[in-house]
């Protein structure tokens, strides 16, 4: 399979993914906003810290005002975040792929995107907000199913999956890290339902607060959340779980040796990290960690699978070579 075709798959795959994880967390923040206890507000910043456009969002705005951050968030063109531009670019990718893709996915994604542009207004009032946004995560549950029900299991399979669960574990450590800065310390008793309602709302943000709930079988407790959403190997929006899936895919496909050891080490991080006794500064550090590693399993296929990596390989040794030239 041509390399720019498998890199518009694992591409596709992400931008699909961004957009139903966004959905997901904007639907999320406001209900947590609405459980807060009374004086107590986070508001709708944290959630521009997630995506990391903090400079970008304030190129264009004085405040994160609702209004101002949703817009940025959901439609505004000039966001390279929102939940627009990634259905554009998913959509964009899956158009110089229709004839590898099945057609009942493309026509699902074409009217997915149509439908989030349409409906955009409604979208960004809190009369529709709602109703907009699961229309979204539906759309997106959809094509991942025709894709998984109807697309040949080969190499564009893989490649599709590889993108899917790289975002994955990718936002899942974005929602822990900015939803966790500002919670309590456990033995603040007076501020302990604020507290439940803040680890509640990082499960809910990955809907796995009831999987949270049967996997562990017990309350919410800071170190079984973070038990549960780094190392479980049974949720499918866990990291560890992500990377067990990117490890399979990888395993099959040839010349895989330097993505796959970049995979190892990042199981390696998660196996040995005691999550049990970090304070957020701990975590933060580790967060980080687990995103550069992440950023290293993509860097990997995209030099050896992907034509934008093999592009940038090939000029970055000519440009070596002319350098020793001129030397």
């Amino acid at each position: 399979m041509l390399a720019r075709v498998v890199e518009s798959i694992y591409w596709m795959a992400r931008y699909l993914e961004r957009a139903e994880d966004m959905a997901r967390l904007i639907n999320v923040n406001a209900n947590l906003l609405m459980d807060l206890p009374k004086g107590v507000s986070l508001g709708w910043e944290p959630l521009i810290d997630i995506t990391s456009t903090r400079e970008s969002y304030l190129e264009a705005h004085d405040d994160f005002e609702e209004r101002n951050v949703l817009k940025y968030l959901i439609g505004e063109k000039a966001s390279p975040i929102s939940l627009l531009s990634n259905l554009s670019n998913a959509k964009e990718n899956a158009r110089t792929i229709r004839d590898v893709i099945p057609r009942e996915s493309w026509e699902e994604l074409n009217s997915l995107y149509l439908f989030a542009k349409e409906n955009l207004n409604a979208g960004l009032s809190k009369r529709g907000r709602f109703d907009y946004l699961e229309q979204i995560i539906a759309g997106n549950q959809r094509i991942t199913g025709l894709l998984a029900g109807t697309m040949n299991q080969d190499a564009g399979y893989l490649f599709l999956k590889l993108g899917r669960n790289l975002e994955r574990a990718d936002m899942t450590t974005r929602f822990i890290d900015v939803r966790t800065q500002n919670l309590f310390e456990e033995g603040d008793l007076e501020l302990k339902p604020y507290h439940n309602i803040q680890w509640m709302s990082v499960l809910k943000s990955l809907t796995g607060y009831q999987m949270y709930r049967r996997e562990m079988q017990v309350s919410i407790r800071h170190s079984q959340v973070l038990r549960f959403l780094f190392k479980s190997k049974i949720f499918p929006r866990a990291v560890f779980c992500c990377i067990a899936e990117v490890k399979k895919c990888i395993e099959k496909l040839p010349h895989h040796q330097a993505a796959y050891d970049q995979v190892n080490a990042l199981k390696n991080t998660l196996n040995e990290t005691d999550l049990a006794t970090m304070d957020h500064d701990r975590l933060h550090a580790f967060i980080d960690l687990v995103q550069l590693q992440t950023g290293q399993i993509h860097n990997a296929l995209n030099r050896q699978y992907f034509l934008s990596g093999m592009i940038e390989e090939q000029e970055s040794a000519q440009s070596a070579s002319q350098s020793q030239t001129q030397t």
